[in-house]
């Protein structure tokens, strides 16, 4: 079957303009353009644009995903595999977020007592499902599924009190690296500030903390796209100021 945008867009549930932004950034290139100049899609772009639709839904960026299914080792059927995976956690979450909303109805009408720290789990559990589909594979592979494990444990064990603190210390990392990132200076005072808020926030979320991961992570931030683009959004290059930050600030 071959497809117009027109008709690939109906039957996949986007708009035409998406599909032809997706040309336009060479992420979804049509097999060919007719005589009369129409985009004609087959079946491996059908295919290719349920895998973008899949990451997309899953809340990778379009940058992230363009990276990911145009890597000359990208592999459909293994991706299918860690797609339902994702989607099974993702379902998981849900029904945590959906029995958390019930009890919270049952609770408001009299009808059940709730524990404070009952009314957050689901929103814990989402945390550490959002941070697992967007970097779970590449940090897995880096430090190992027992760390891992471990600081989704820590997470999920986090107190509202401790929740908010560590949302409060992640605006303060990226506001100090801002103001910083403007000195020019990684062995700034300002710098060295920041390198010292994200060492606090990393240990909400790590089991013990040690100058090599540190290093090793804001390195990641570099060499990973997904990182570098979170980092870099409004000013470029601050993804490795603060690597060099943190490399001043480990004494290395």
């Amino acid at each position: 079957m071959e497809y117009t945008v027109q008709k690939l867009a109906q039957m996949a549930g986007v708009s035409s303009r998406t599909l032809r932004y997706y040309d336009e950034i060479g992420m979804l290139k049509p097999a060919r353009i007719n005589s009369s100049g129409y985009r004609i899609y087959g079946q491996d772009e059908v295919d290719r644009l349920q895998q973008i639709l899949f990451y997309r839904e899953l809340g990778v960026s379009l940058e992230s995903i363009k990276d990911i299914v145009t890597a000359p080792t990208f592999n459909g059927a293994q991706a299918l595999r860690e797609h339902r995976e994702k989607l099974l956690e993702k379902r998981e979450q849900l029904n945590v977020l959906i029995s958390n909303v019930e009890k919270t109805i049952a609770l408001t009408e009299g009808g059940i007592k709730m524990m404070d720290k009952e009314k957050f789990e689901g929103f814990k559990q989402k945390l550490v499902d959002d941070n697992e589909a967007k970097y779970g594979k590449e940090i897995r592979e880096k430090y190992g599924d027992e760390t891992v494990n471990k600081s989704n444990q820590k997470v999920k064990g986090m107190s509202q009190e401790q929740h908010d603190e560590v949302t409060k210390l992640g605006t303060d990392v990226i506001e100090t690296l801002r103001v910083a990132f403007k000195t020019g200076d990684p062995a700034g005072e300002l710098a060295q500030k920041a390198a010292d808020l994200h060492r606090q926030w990393l240990c909400y979320y790590w089991d013990s903390y040690t100058k090599e991961a540190h290093a090793g992570l804001t390195q990641m931030y570099v060499d990973d796209p997904r990182f570098t683009a979170y980092y870099d959004e409004k000013q470029p290059g601050t993804a490795e100021f603060l690597r060099d930050a943190v490399l001043v600030y480990i004494g290395k």
